[in-house]
This record gives structure tokens, C-alpha cells and sequence, in this order.
């Protein structure tokens, strides 16, 4: 927490100016081509972006004429959008009536509509179930296979960066504190480091109210084992 994750994906996705530094989306320079760089991307906050007083269909409707898809192609993406996030059968229902997860599918929809080179994602599982998390990895699984996409997401949980994520990047302070595939940094640490102690190795966090991260860790997960 405060490590500058969600800062970090406003300042590439052009909704903050950076602070300092470069970068490139897509081949295209952050602050000299920032409509261009919005026109190759996809973004998913961790706000709530559907409205809830809309359908799915009209949620669709309303990104599809944002990103100024032709009406001709509007309903054909549409339909394979609602489709491919196992949505069409309520896509005529209000997405108040939507559980979490669907609600986190059909922002995943909207963000795909435009076929974006670039997919980022901040903290796309968090406040879901086990179930509708497992959904969500596998939709996301689905968008790599099925069209390539490249995506940058943030999470706190490591089994989610474990599972979905061919690079991991610790972030700590602000500055990457360490950047590899999964199978390395656990290496680095030992033979049999997770990545939550890949985590704590690199970043030596600690708990300014009292312990170290692997001691609260340890402690809530006994309170919660236990009841």
C-alpha cells in the first residue's frame, strides 16, 4: 500500500502527467502522443466504472461510441464482448443486479471494445470471492490467448501475480525494488520462497505499529485458522 502502484498506471494511461522520466506505450511517447498512446490502450480502475443504473448492453454502447468504433462494427463487438466475459444472457439486465464479479467482467468488456494493444488493469480481482476471482484470472488468460494482448496489471495478492503474470515487479517506495519472471525471484530467495517472501525479501518491510510483515502475516492467519 502507497507504493505508488495506481499513481504509476494513472501517469501511463495519461490521466496524471509524470512527475519525471519517459516512457513509451505502444511505440508512442507518453507526453508528446498522448491521444495516440489513449488510442492503443485499455484501462480498468479499481473504481467502479459501470453504471449501475444502465444495462450491460447500454454500458457497451456508451464505450463503443467513446472510442468512436463505427456504428457499422458496434453490434458485431458488442456481442462477442458480452460473449467472450460469459455475459450475454443478462446483458439486458440493469448491472445493479450484477454480482462482483460480473460487474468486473463487463469492465473488462468495456475496456476490449477498441481491441487495445496495451491492457492495463489496477487490482482486477480486489473485493471478489474466490470464485468470482478464479473467473476473472480466467477471462484474463483468455484475452492473451485470444488476441495477444499485452497487460500490465497491479495486485497485493501474490498468487494472483503467481498465476496470471510472466514478469513480476516489486514496487517499493516508488522505485522497483526487484523485476523478473515468478520462477526467478522465488530462486533468488531460496528453493522453496513463495512470493509473498520474494516480496518481503526485496522491500524489508516492516510494520511501523508493531512486528515485521512475515509476524503480523503469520499471527492473522492463526486468528483466522482458528476463529
Amino acid at each position: 500500500n502507497g507504493a505508488g502502484k495506481s499513481t504509476l498506471i494513472k501517469m501511463l494511461t495519461t490521466l496524471l502527467p509524470p512527475s519525471e522520466g519517459t516512457a513509451k506505450i505502444a511505440g508512442f511517447d507518453l507526453v508528446q502522443h498522448p491521444e495516440a498512446v489513449r488510442r492503443k490502450i485499455g484501462y480498468v480502475s479499481q473504481m467502479l466504472s459501470a453504471d449501475g443504473d444502465l444495462t450491460g448492453y447500454e454500458n457497451l454502447l456508451i464505450s463503443a461510441k467513446l472510442h468512436g468504433i463505427p456504428r457499422a462494427e458496434r453490434a458485431r463487438r458488442m456481442a462477442q464482448a458480452l460473449e467472450f466475459m460469459d455475459l450475454a444472457h443478462v446483458s439486458g439486465k440493469r448491472v445493479r443486479q450484477y454480482s462482483g464479479g460480473m460487474i468486473r467482467r463487463l469492465e473488462i468488456a468495456q475496456s476490449m471494445l477498441h481491441r487495445p494493444s496495451v491492457l492495463f488493469m489496477d487490482e482486477p480481482s480486489v473485493g471478489l470471492d474466490p470464485s468470482a476471482k478464479r473467473s476473472v484470472w480466467e477471462r484474463i488468460r483468455e484475452l492473451r490467448r485470444e488476441f495477444g494482448t499485452t497487460i500490465l496489471l497491479t495486485t497485493h495478492d501474490m498468487e494472483e501475480a503467481d498465476q496470471l503474470c510472466d514478469t513480476v515487479a516489486v514496487m517499493h517506495r516508488g522505485v522497483l525494488a526487484a523485476m523478473d519472471t515468478p520462477a526467478v525471484l522465488k530462486a533468488q530467495v531460496g528453493p522453496a520462497a513463495t512470493l509473498d517472501d520474494v516480496f518481503i525479501h526485496f522491500t524489508g518491510a516492516t510494520i511501523s505499529e508493531g512486528g515485521e510483515l512475515r509476524d503480523v502475516a503469520r499471527t492473522r492467519s492463526t486468528t483466522q485458522r482458528l476463529g
